[in-house]
């Protein structure tokens, strides 16, 4: 019954727009030749039961979201395209090869010309960069010359400050600091088969050594930041103290919800943003530059004042906790599992509330990755989707 209601309201919003509704309300969140993938919202209902059907769906939704943006839009985006690159070609032996279209895309987007310190949109570099690393190590099994170019374009456009500077207009939590996507790009040069390990250029060296020296100094400016803090001791433990890596890790079972999940609303000071009081220049909690709409619609969310568990923190907490050595039968681990598969929706997605847009909610096709990944790690996808 709720499927059918869902389905009802979805086709009334379809009318809506004909009839000229507000276009700020979308109906589809990904509509191109042979995709319509309607809008993603709470009102969607969950899945019955999880199961082979149910993986199914979410990877055909990461299919239809990666195409539509390759066939509908002009840029690399990291919370549609990177993502789908990086994190669905590890998927690649429980679901089958990712799509050559977006792979195509990623290839043709490289520059001609190597780039200049922080010269061109690092965001696109760093993700371009990690999704050819993730399709040659978890689809090809070896280093292409096209990775190749792209971590070399990615390593001359670092700025003197030795961090990538991010776009202004992001999804939080992706890519939201500079040390977030300086994270990434050392997982680019981790992930690309062979690369760093056989590294010889004397420049390409020295600008590795200073991010190395920038990761390992930084200072967390917030539990998210810790929690990445082990991601990067998961890539590359010479980076991170073992004092560091104990707090991360005891930081993520303290963060840990009754209900078995994680909350990214928790993971920063979100509730006491107040953007009068701070100066342009002056770090945020989330990011550099925060629009006083963003503030004022993550304070109006329902929970605001208590936020609950969402499948992107859930799943990331997951994924970091297994890399590090968890095993699959903790507990704990087990009971954000079973969350996971309880919140997923029936067309194959996890929703989650944009936590910049409130429109499109594109936060809902990360979380969907972020979830297949931790269920992954934990065997828990079903033998079928093989």
């Amino acid at each position: 019954m709720k499927t059918l209601s869902y389905l009802v309201t979805a086709l009334m919003s379809v009318v809506g727009v004909a009839l000229g509704a507000d276009p700020k309300k979308p109906v589809f969140q990904y509509k191109s030749e042979g995709i319509e993938v309607l809008a993603a919202t709470a009102e969607e209902p969950k899945v019955k039961a999880f199961g082979p059907e149910t993986v199914k769906a979410a990877a055909k939704y990461l299919d239809d979201g990666a195409h539509y943006w390759v066939r509908e839009k002009a840029c690399l985006a990291c919370h549609s395209t990177g993502v789908y690159m990086v994190e669905r070609s590890a998927l690649t032996k429980q679901l089958g090869k990712p799509s050559e279209e977006v792979l195509n895309d990623f290839i043709k987007s490289l520059p001609k010309e190597d780039g200049k310190p922080g010269v061109g949109d690092a965001s696109t570099s760093v993700w371009r960069s990690s999704g050819l690393a993730s399709w040659d190590k978890h689809v090809t099994g070896k280093l292409s010359e096209h990775t190749e170019r792209s971590l070399r374009h990615t390593l001359m456009i670092l700025p003197d400050n030795n961090m990538y500077d991010t776009i202004k207009l992001i999804e939080i939590p992706y890519i939201t600091t500079r040390f977030e996507l300086t994270v990434q790009a050392m997982r680019a040069m981790v992930t690309a088969p062979g690369w760093l390990a056989n590294l010889k250029d004397p420049e390409l060296l020295e600008r590795v050594e200073r991010i190395k020296k920038f990761l390992r100094e930084h200072q967390p400016l917030n539990d998210y930041e810790l929690a990445l803090k082990l991601q990067l001791a998961n890539l590359n433990p010479e980076l991170v103290s073992k004092e560091e890596r104990d707090a991360a890790i005891a930081m993520l079972w303290k963060k840990q919800l009754p209900d078995g999940g994680w909350s990214t609303r928790r993971m920063s000071d979100l509730l006491k943003w107040r953007v009068e009081v701070h100066p342009p220049t002056e770090r945020r909690p989330w990011k550099e530059a925060m629009d006083p709409t963003v503030v004022k619609l993550i304070q109006s969310l329902p929970d605001a004042d208590n936020p609950g568990s969402d499948p992107y923190m859930t799943a990331f907490a997951i994924v970091l906790l297994r890399e590090s050595g968890v095993p699959t039968s903790d507990k704990r681990i087990q009971k954000g599992i079973a969350l996971l598969k309880e919140t997923q929706r029936v067309t194959g997605r996890w929703w989650m509330h944009s936590l910049y847009r409130g429109n499109y909610n594109y936060i809902t096709y990360i979380s969907t990755a972020q979830a297949l990944r931790a269920l992954a790690l934990c065997d828990e996808l079903p033998s079928t989707t093989r």
